[in-house]
């Protein structure tokens, strides 16, 4: 049996999927009333209203659910997960198989979410290597739930869990690949959030494509910067968690990142931004927590700095775009 944690707009759809693939798979949610909505008319009337969902997906509030559960779909929100997880440990089996679909980097520890999950269990990242997975790629909610047709890909150390995976998540509308590289795969799904809130600014800012083309391909080099210090494949950010999620996640109009950049740039405050969307934009608590590893580690990244001033109050739009462009010349590269 499969459960996935997290009825948000991604988890419902991750459920969705599983289901759709004939799999027993069960929503494990909070809200008693949203739970009910999915087992008696087949929908999340409060991230998804009106999207049927898969008819045999059941949902439920109660966390005993996992004890029993073969695979963990985690799609709780990154700064949420430590919590939560080590609020349910007791109830992860020594095989059961933990598949992440969160992205983002935890604040407080500056740490990607594969350690964090590591340690939440009281597991060592080398036990977590044989039945842990990290989902990420080019995917908007609700056209997944919509069977439009989508392509991910699972980073998991294990090859033969990773081919285990990506057939249990295959259906003819979600094409599912896998990569050895966990930390390429979830870095890249966590860091263009920041850029995606940039391209929104741009782009609330008038600045043309040109402007925002620009933006992303410098946006790309310096994710991969950072991945690569990591210890991820440069290679990884040219795939599906990297360029095709960064492509997505900056010109979609469903982007909830790109919708807060763009709403600056057009002069709103982040305090009624975020007050005014139901759903979380992972990408304003991770800018922080980026632009603090990267100092930490040394790695230059101009945009997700100037993105940081710019949440923090420090930098207006304007003023960031123009920090950026008067930066020294130099020699294109990563």
């Amino acid at each position: 049996m499969i459960t996935v944690y997290g009825g948000g707009s991604w988890g419902t759809a991750l459920g969705h999927v599983l289901a759709s693939a004939e799999h027993e798979t069960t929503l494990l949610l909070r809200d008693e009333e949203v739970a009910r909505a999915v087992n008696e008319r087949h929908e999340n009337p409060r991230y998804l209203a009106g999207l049927p969902l898969a008819p045999s997906l059941r949902a439920v509030t109660d966390t005993a659910i996992l004890k029993d559960s073969d695979v963990w779909v985690l799609a709780v929100p990154c700064q949420s997960q430590r919590n939560v997880l080590e609020s349910v440990r007791e109830l992860a089996r020594p095989e059961t198989v933990i598949v992440n679909a969160a992205k983002g980097i935890e604040l407080n520890s500056l740490k990607p979410l594969s350690v964090v999950s590591a340690e939440a269990l009281h597991e060592t990242e080398r036990d977590m290597r044989r039945r842990y997975a990290m989902l990420s790629g080019p995917s908007f909610a609700q056209e997944v739930i919509e069977n439009k047709p989508s392509a991910v890909v699972l980073g998991c150390a294990d090859e033969e869990l990773g081919a285990r995976l990506r057939a249990m998540f295959a259906t003819p509308f979600f094409r599912c690949y896998s990569s050895p590289d966990v930390r390429g795969v979830e870095l890249g799904g966590a860091l263009k959030n920041v850029i995606a809130i940039a391209a929104g600014v741009c782009d609330g800012l008038q600045f043309g494509d040109n402007a925002r083309a620009a933006l992303v391909t410098r946006g790309l080099a310096e994710i991969t910067r950072l991945g690569v210090a990591m210890g991820a494949r440069a290679s990884t950010f040219m795939g599906l968690s990297g360029l095709g999620d960064l492509m997505l996640t900056c010109a979609g109009e469903l982007s909830r990142n790109r919708q807060v950049g763009l709403r600056l740039g057009r002069g709103e405050r982040l305090e009624d931004i975020v007050a005014d969307m139901h759903m979380v934009a992972e990408g304003v608590k991770t800018t922080r927590a980026v632009n603090a590893l990267a100092r930490k580690i040394d790695v230059d990244m101009p945009i997700t700095s100037a993105m940081d001033s710019l949440l923090d109050g420090r930098l207006a739009p304007r003023q960031a775009a123009e920090l950026l462009m008067s930066r020294a010349l130099k020699e294109e590269g990563i």
